[in-house]
C-alpha cells in the first residue's frame, strides 16, 4: 500500500471512531446553505456562491459517509433528502428576492418555477423508489442543479470572477432542464410500470 493510501485510509479511520454524525454533517450543511442565502439576498454573490458549494459538498458527504461509517439511520436518510430540499430552495428564494428587488418579474417567475421543478425532480425519484422503480434517471439531478446555480452566483453581476451576468441564465437552464426531468422521470416510471 502506498504512502498516499496509507494515510488516506487512517484519515478515515479516525473519521469512523470520531464523534461526528451523518446528521451533524447534514445540519452543517443547511446551516451553510442559510449563510449562502443571507449573503446572496446582501449582494454577496461570489461569497454566496462559495458558501452554497461548500453547503452542498456537506449535502453530498453526509450519505457517503453515513455508508462508510455505518453510523446512518433511516431517520437520517429522511433528515438528509429534507434537508437538501431546504438547502436548495432557501438560496433559491434569496435569488428570487433579488430578482424582485430589481423588478424582473419574469426572472422570478422562473426561480419559482426552479423551486417547484427541483422539489418534483426529488419526489418523483422517491415516488418511483417506493414503488420499486429506479428514479435517479434525467439530465439535472442534485449534483448537476448544483453546478449550475453556483456557476450562476460565481459569475453573477459584480461577483468577483468578472464582469458577467450568469444568474438569471443559470436559473433559466435550472427551470428548463428540472422540468425535463421531472418527465424524464414519469415516462420512465410508467414504462417500468407497463403491465402491472
Amino acid at each position: 500500500m502506498s504512502a498516499l493510501a496509507e494515510r488516506r485510509e487512517r484519515a478515515r479511520n479516525l473519521l469512523i471512531e470520531s464523534r461526528l454524525t451523518p446528521n451533524a454533517i447534514s445540519l452543517t450543511g443547511l446551516a451553510l446553505n442559510v449563510v449562502a442565502a443571507v449573503l446572496v439576498y446582501n449582494d454577496e454573490y461570489f461569497l454566496g456562491g462559495v458558501a452554497f458549494i461548500v453547503g452542498s459538498v456537506m449535502d453530498t458527504l453526509d450519505g457517503r459517509y453515513s455508508r462508510m461509517s455505518g453510523k446512518g439511520s433511516q431517520f437520517g436518510a429522511f433528515l438528509d433528502s429534507t434537508l437538501d430540499r431546504v438547502s436548495e430552495g432557501v438560496v433559491l428564494s434569496a435569488v428570487a428576492a433579488q430578482f424582485a428587488e430589481s423588478g424582473d418579474e419574469f426572472a422570478v417567475a422562473a426561480t419559482v418555477i426552479a423551486v417547484l421543478a427541483s422539489v418534483m425532480v426529488s419526489y418523483t425519484r422517491a415516488r418511483a423508489e417506493a414503488l420499486g422503480v429506479t428514479g435517479d434517471v434525467g439530465i439535472a439531478p442534485r449534483a448537476v442543479r448544483v453546478v449550475i446555480l453556483s456557476i450562476g452566483l460565481l459569475f453573477a453581476k459584480g461577483a468577483s470572477l468578472g464582469d458577467f451576468e450568469l444568474l438569471e441564465p443559470a436559473v433559466y437552464v435550472l427551470a428548463v432542464l428540472s422540468i425535463v426531468t421531472v418527465f424524464q422521470r414519469i415516462f420512465h416510471v410508467r414504462q417500468a410500470l407497463k403491465g402491472t
